[in-house]
């Protein structure tokens, strides 16, 4: 399956993640060490971002978590705004905004700030609120050859009707996307040749 066209900064609302494939944006407590198991992107993918985003958007929970470390490794230089309703105890950090208000005023906020350029939004609750506000464009996810079986979903809502999307770049925008994996074995794992044989 080929990747989506690359990315261009055109001052959209832009939900963003490395999602695993059963739909884990990041692990149980909000971990990420599974991001180094191996898993690559397209060459180039990192800059593409780089280049095209304006300001992130983020949750205070992942912030907590993740302190004052940068989207993209540090490449990327701009404003981060991290939604909260006690911006008075939360730890300053260069570059960082605590907004203390409603998700549409955020977006508000970040898109000024993003002059012209993309707002990333790097939180599932906060896309959520977007979503059924209609502030989000562009939902931009990079499905990971891995299952995690446990932690924060990308959009988790019990009960709340279907939401149907359009895939950017094709044809037929309500094409079912096909992937398909291998599972990995452990070293001492038999081949299913020889299980099959045996």
């Amino acid at each position: 399956m080929n990747d989506t066209e690359p990315q261009t900064a055109e001052g959209k609302v832009l939900w963003h993640f490395t999602m695993s494939l059963d739909g884990f944006v990041a692990g149980p407590d909000h971990a990420m060490d599974w991001m180094s198991t191996g898993i690559s992107a397209r060459p180039g993918l990192e800059d593409e971002y780089v280049r095209t985003t304006g300001a992130v958007l983020g949750g205070r929970s992942g912030w907590d978590v993740s302190g004052d470390s940068r989207p993209y490794g540090s490449d990327w230089k701009g404003p981060i705004f991290v939604l909260t309703h006690h911006p008075e105890d939360a730890t300053p950090a260069d570059d960082v905004t605590f907004l203390n208000c409603g998700p549409a005023e955020a977006v508000r906020i970040g898109l000024e700030a993003a002059g012209g350029k993309n707002l990333e939004v790097f939180s599932p609750t906060i896309g959520r609120q977007l979503l059924e506000l209609g502030l989000i464009d562009e939902i931009d996810l990079h499905i990971a050859p891995i299952l995690l079986g446990d932690g924060i979903r990308l959009y988790d809502v019990p009960g709340s009707a279907p939401i149907l999307l359009h895939r950017v770049g094709e044809d037929d925008p309500t094409s079912v996307v096909n992937v398909r994996y291998h599972p990995t074995r452990p070293a001492n794992a038999s081949p299913l040749s020889a299980r099959a044989s045996g």
